[in-house]
């Protein structure tokens, strides 16, 4: 803090919440680790409590940070998803400081099967990509994923990387929206050893459904996470 202070010219709560963030990426802090109490850090940084208060309210917002009351503030190991924002899987992990990775279960070319023309609104025999995979951040599973491409949006089945969205943005085909559906599920035996949990622990299965600006369908995925490492989260309003 004394260093940054010297070369920098934000804000002190902002230079803490710097200097936080930096801890948990080096994992200074183990998972669900607490930090120390408010009053300390503002004693042992020589800065006052409403600058502690304000740095900690601001990871809290970012889901850095998780405030338990009664017990102090703790690193979040759990990732909250915006159910209302198109962001990709990547880009969500990216944001929370996280490095996705992927080990992939199966990619193939193919037609259609009845279930996807119907969703994606294609006629039998239709080309589509097909990408099975285990979706990581840093080295924790967080979800399988089951996506079916409309092969037409890809240059070729290799395109993907880590970030299916990436690849589709650069190829002028990203979705603009989706239509999204949440459910609850106990994970069968199979699913809790890739995702390294215990069969019948809970997880969530998300259907989505993207569209491109022009109405067209490019995307069905299916993807299931892990119900002890994922929240999904929605801002609710009046009409």
């Amino acid at each position: 803090m004394e260093t940054m202070g010297q070369t920098s010219s934000l804000p002190l709560y902002q230079l803490l919440q710097r200097a936080l963030r930096e801890a948990i990426d080096k994992r200074i802090f183990g998972p669900d680790e607490a930090l120390p109490a408010e009053r300390q850090l503002a004693s042992e940084l020589s800065i006052s409590r409403i600058t502690v208060r304000k740095a900690i309210d601001g990871l809290v917002d970012e889901g850095l940070l998780v405030r338990r009351p009664g017990s102090g503030n703790f690193i979040n190991t759990r990732i909250e998803k915006n159910f209302a924002k198109l962001t990709s899987f990547s880009e969500d992990m990216r944001a929370r400081g996280r490095t996705p990775r992927s080990v992939w279960l199966k990619r193939s070319e193919g037609t259609v099967t009845p279930e996807e023309a119907l969703r994606l609104r294609l006629s039998p025999g239709a080309p589509v990509y097909r990408f099975n995979r285990i979706r990581f951040a840093d080295d924790v599973p967080m979800c399988l994923e089951y996506a079916t491409i409309v092969a037409s949006a890809l240059p070729a089945l290799d395109a993907v990387d880590v970030s299916m969205y990436e690849a589709l943005e650069k190829a002028g085909n990203r979705p603009v929206r989706a239509l999204q559906r949440l459910s609850a599920l106990l994970l069968n035996a199979e699913q809790a050893a890739l995702l390294q949990a215990q069969q019948g622990d809970a997880g969530l299965a998300v259907e989505r459904l993207g569209f491109l600006r022009d109405g067209r369908a490019v995307e069905f995925c299916r993807s299931i996470f892990r119900g002890d490492m994922y929240d999904f989260v929605a801002e609710l309003s009046t009409p």
